[in-house]
């Protein structure tokens, strides 16, 4: 008997590619939900098929492609470090880690910065952070208080971090964490109690749907944090970098947290996250927080090529002015076809809609050629490159329409089947 015999894969698992060969996703872990194209190539706000079909992306990665697809300053940036060092180990110091960390802090006014591989990873890291701080500084406590659909990744401490649609998977969770309702300034003042270390936020919820802190609340948070003394620590993985039209978030918000995690547009597709930390919060020590990629010369290359693009002078211009018109066309998609709140803030937008059509809507889009995420039944979410044109964004809205057209005459065909 052959016990590695492979069973054929079923026809609703090959994909024909451009080469007439017969692809079979049987052997990808069904992670994740995946319409059935095989993209082969990219340039800035489009995807190409193995089919030669263009796509208007206007998700890029879930906000990660910060610059688009395949720019030239990243190809070259790691083109160029590819030849000369790509990974001496995290044991070992390397020139482009050292840079990027101190462009890092010298951007954000950040003391200390650690480079990983990915948001949740930083998010992990930043859990460890505080509650090291708080076995030196109040008496062992641990407690994290974090914001009622949050989500702050997959591992298993950001996990329990968070609460909504990544948190209720393999069962027990970390102990340690509890969640308020965000922008609920009294439910988070009653929730911290002795043993709590810090309070962990997004200022923006990307997976519930782009849901903005207000600036009240903010403001309240950090000030509540500095009466009691405790750590605040701002998830930054989809909002830093550019994304909301500052390099951080709260920038915007006139706050400065003790820890901030990143990601995503950090490494502008390339596998590259940081945590940064202020002030009281730098307590790691050697051997506390390692990782055999962590800071590697490649990757480092990408964020520093990034980094440097974004601070370009009138780059954040451009992505407050490009959201500005990406929102007010929007808006007046959501009247014209009778959906709801528009939220969110530079290249980052969530349409609610009237229904829970979400999923329809993001497979019209694909059949029109465009490329959207629902992180929520209800919510489209638009994170487009930051360089993202006038002219892309006139064209996704065109497809959009045709998307929520079809979407609807979709719905009136079944209703008069029913009817009927």
């Amino acid at each position: 008997m052959n016990l590695f015999r492979r069973p054929a894969p079923s026809l609703d698992d090959l994909i024909l590619d451009t080469a007439g060969n017969d692809l079979s996703s049987a052997r990808l872990m069904p992670t994740v939900a995946r319409p059935p194209q095989v993209f082969v190539r990219g340039q800035g706000s489009w995807l190409w098929d193995s089919d030669d079909r263009a796509y208007l992306d206007f998700s890029q990665g879930g906000a990660a492609n910060s610059l688009g697809h395949s720019p030239q300053v990243l190809i070259k940036a790691l083109s160029d470090q590819a030849q000369a060092l790509i990974n001496p180990g995290n044991g070992l110091y390397n020139r482009l880690q050292l840079n990027l960390v101190e462009r890092l802090c010298e951007h954000t006014g950040s003391d200390q910065g650690y480079l990983l591989n990915s948001g949740a990873q930083a998010c992990e890291a930043a859990i460890k952070l505080a509650r090291k701080w708080g076995q030196l500084h109040r008496g062992s406590a641990y407690r994290i208080i974090t914001a009622g659909n949050g989500c702050h990744g997959r591992s298993f401490a950001a996990m329990s971090a968070s609460s909504g649609g990544c948190d209720n998977r393999f069962e027990p969770q970390l102990p340690g964490f509890s969640h308020v309702p965000f922008n609920d300034l009294p439910a988070l003042h009653a929730a911290v109690d002795a043993g709590t270390v810090a309070i962990m936020l997004e200022p923006i919820q990307a997976e519930a749907g782009v849901i903005p802190a207000t600036e009240h609340y903010l403001k309240g948070v950090e000030r509540l944090c500095r009466e009691l003394g405790i750590l605040l620590i701002l998830d930054e993985v989809q909002t830093g970098i550019g994304r909301c039209g500052a390099l951080l978030a709260e920038q915007q918000y006139g706050i400065r947290a003790d820890i901030i995690t990143l990601g995503k547009g950090l490494g502008g597709g390339v596998p590259l996250a940081a945590l940064l930390a202020r002030g009281k919060a730098c307590c790691f020590e050697v051997g506390e927080l390692e990782g055999t990629h962590h800071g590697n010369a490649l990757m480092a290359s990408a964020g520093l090529a990034v980094l440097d693009t974004v601070l370009e002078r009138g780059f954040l211009e451009h992505v407050h002015e490009s959201g500005c018109y990406l929102g007010e066309g929007l808006a007046r998609l959501a009247y014209r076809y009778d959906h709801g709140q528009l939220r969110g803030q530079g290249l980052m937008w969530g349409l609610t809609l009237s229904d829970d059509s979400a999923d329809a809507v993001v497979k019209a889009a694909l059949h029109e050629g465009l490329i959207l995420n629902a992180p929520q039944p209800n919510c489209l979410r638009f994170t487009p490159a930051l360089t993202v044109s006038k002219s892309n964004i006139d064209e996704m809205l065109l497809r959009l329409a045709r998307a929520f057209s079809r979407v609807r005459t979709a719905q009136l065909q079944c209703r008069k089947g029913i009817a009927v």
